[in-house]
């Protein structure tokens, strides 16, 4: 199995999802708080090689909830300096083993990549990369906050 560096926001309960699930595969999960990553433009394009800029974006962010940033208006230099000055932006998680990396859990291909077995069975990606609280006044627990 794989050890897998994963870059969430702490107190995520949707990060924590995923996590248990790839341990749960047998994967040896090194997770790290994306707001404590000082953060290169060329690091973050290393983990969205071949996606439009529009996908890179957490589209839980405050700010694109509240359209006051729009990823599909946005070009590649701005997103990125966006990202480093609120790294909350960037869709999560960021996955890495090895040289290889993802960004999102699309189930499908975290399964075809890394492997999760019948636990990926029925599985949607909307049920594990999705906010999974519905009120917006709801918040995980964050402990860089709490």
């Amino acid at each position: 199995m794989a050890t897998v560096i994963f870059y969430e926001k702490s107190g995520c309960s949707g990060n924590a999802r995923q996590k248990a699930l790839l341990e749960a595969a047998g994967h040896d999960i090194v997770a790290r708080d994306l707001r404590q990553v000082k953060w290169t433009r060329a690091r973050l394009l290393v983990f969205f090689d071949g996606l439009p800029v529009a996908h890179w974006f957490n589209r839980n962010a405050p700010a694109v909830k509240s359209g006051d940033i729009v990823p599909g208006d946005i070009d590649e230099a701005t997103a990125l300096g966006l990202m480093q000055h609120d790294p909350l932006l960037i869709r999560r998680p960021l996955l890495e083993v090895g040289e290889e990396r993802m960004v999102g859990f699309d189930v499908a291909a975290v399964d075809a990549w890394l492997g999760l077995g019948v636990l990926a069975h029925g599985l949607q990606e909307t049920s594990l990369e999705a906010c999974s609280h519905a009120d917006p006044a709801h918040r995980c627990h964050d402990p860089l906050v709490d």
